[in-house]
C-alpha cells in the first residue's frame, strides 16, 4: 500500500518538476528578450554590441569563477580543438547575438519571434548542404509550408523594415550555421559541455570577437552621444538573466527532453507576441497571425518528424546489441 502511494507522489513530484523547468526557461527567455529590446529601444543605449560585449563578459567571468572554485568541472580541450571547433563556433555565436540584437532597433518583438520560426527550415537548408540533414520530398514540402507562413506573416506587418529583416535573418543564418558546426566539430568529437564548460570556453572568445567592432564602430559613438544613458543596473539585469537563461536550458533538456524544450519552445514565442502586444503596444495583424499559424503548423511537425526519427534511431541502437549474443551463441554451437 506504502509502495502504490508513493509512485503517484514520486510521478507528481517529477510532473511538477518538469513544468517547474519548462515555466523557468520560457520566463527567462521571455525576460531576455524583453529587457533587451526595452534596453535598446527605450532606454538609450541603442548599442547592440556593447549590450552583447556586457553579457559575454558578465558570462565569462562568472563561468570562470564557477569552474575554478570547484562548482563546476570543466572540460579540457586541446589548442587544436580550441582553434579548430571553439573558435568558428564563438565567431558565429558571437555574430548571431550581434546581429539578432541590432534587429530589435528597428522590428518588434512579435515579428522578430515569427521571423524566428524560420529557423527550422534554415536549419534543414543548412543541414543538407553539410550533409548533416537527409534531402527528402516530405521534408522540402515541409519547409515550404513554413517558408510560405513566414512570408504572410511579413506582408502584414506594419512596421516592416527591411534593414531590420536582414539583420535578423544574418542571425538566423549564422546560428543555423553554428548549430550545424557543433553537431559537425564537438558532436563527432565525442565532446560534451554543460552550459557553464560551454560559456568557460565560448563566451571569451566570442568576447574578442565582439570587443573588436565595439572599439571602432560603437565606442566612437558612444563618446558622441549627447543621450546616451548607461544605466548599469539594467544591463547587469540583463546579463544576469542571459547567464540564468543558459543554466535554465541545462535543466531543462538535461533533466526533460528536447520534446519539451521545443513545445516550451512554441508556447515562448506565443507568449512573447502577447507580450509584446500588452507591454511595448506592438501593432499585430490578423494576417500577420494567420501567416504565423501556418509557420506554427510546419514548425509543429517538423518537431514531430524529428522526434519519431530519434526513436526510430533509438529502438534502433537498442535491437543492435540484443543481435550480438546470438550470432555468437550458434557461432559457439556450430563450433561445437
Amino acid at each position: 500500500m506504502a509502495e502504490g502511494q508513493a509512485a503517484p507522489k514520486g510521478f507528481a513530484l517529477q510532473l511538477l518538476l518538469t513544468y517547474g523547468y519548462m515555466f523557468l526557461w520560457i520566463g527567462l527567455s521571455a525576460a531576455v528578450i524583453m529587457i533587451n529590446k526595452y534596453v535598446l529601444s527605450m532606454s538609450g543605449f541603442p548599442y547592440p554590441v556593447a549590450l552583447t560585449c556586457t553579457h559575454m563578459l558578465f558570462c565569462s567571468v562568472l563561468a570562470f569563477l564557477l569552474v575554478k572554485l570547484g562548482f563546476v568541472e570543466a572540460v579540457n580541450i586541446s589548442a587544436d580543438t580550441y582553434l579548430s571547433c571553439i573558435l568558428p563556433i564563438g565567431l558565429l555565436f558571437a555574430g548571431t547575438l550581434w546581429l539578432g540584437n541590432a534587429a530589435y532597433l528597428y522590428l518588434s518583438v512579435s515579428f522578430i519571434q515569427m521571423l524566428k520560426a524560420s529557423m527550422p527550415m534554415v536549419v534543414f537548408v543548412v543541414g543538407v548542404m553539410f550533409a548533416t540533414e537527409k534531402f527528402t520530398p516530405k521534408a522540402a514540402v515541409n519547409m515550404v509550408v513554413v517558408g510560405t507562413g513566414i512570408a504572410i506573416a511579413s506582408y502584414g506587418e506594419i512596421h516592416f523594415v527591411v534593414v531590420g529583416v536582414l539583420l535578423q535573418v544574418a542571425s538566423i543564418a549564422t546560428e543555423s550555421v553554428r548549430l550545424t558546426l557543433v553537431q559537425i566539430l564537438l558532436q563527432k568529437r565525442g565532446i560534451r559541455m554543460n552550459p557553464v564548460s560551454t560559456l568557460y570556453h565560448i563566451a571569451p572568445c566570442c568576447f574578442v570577437f565582439l570587443f573588436l567592432p565595439f572599439l571602432y564602430i560603437e565606442l566612437p559613438r558612444m563618446v558622441n552621444d549627447p543621450h546616451l544613458n548607461v544605466n548599469v543596473p539594467l544591463l547587469l539585469g540583463s546579463a544576469a538573466c542571459a547567464f540564468a537563461l543558459n543554466m535554465s536550458v541545462f535543466l531543462l533538456i538535461g533533466k526533460t527532453s528536447a520534446l519539451t524544450m521545443n513545445v516550451a519552445g512554441v508556447v515562448k514565442d506565443w507568449l512573447l507576441i502577447l507580450l509584446s502586444v500588452v507591454l511595448y503596444g506592438s501593432p499585430v495583424t490578423r494576417t500577420q497571425l494567420g501567416g504565423y499559424g501556418i509557420a506554427f503548423v510546419g514548425v509543429m511537425y517538423y518537431n514531430y518528424q524529428k522526434v519519431e526519427q530519434m526513436k526510430q534511431s533509438a529502438a534502433a541502437a537498442a535491437k543492435a546489441p540484443e543481435k550480438q549474443p546470438l550470432v555468437a551463441q550458434g557461432e559457439s554451437k556450430s563450433n561445437a
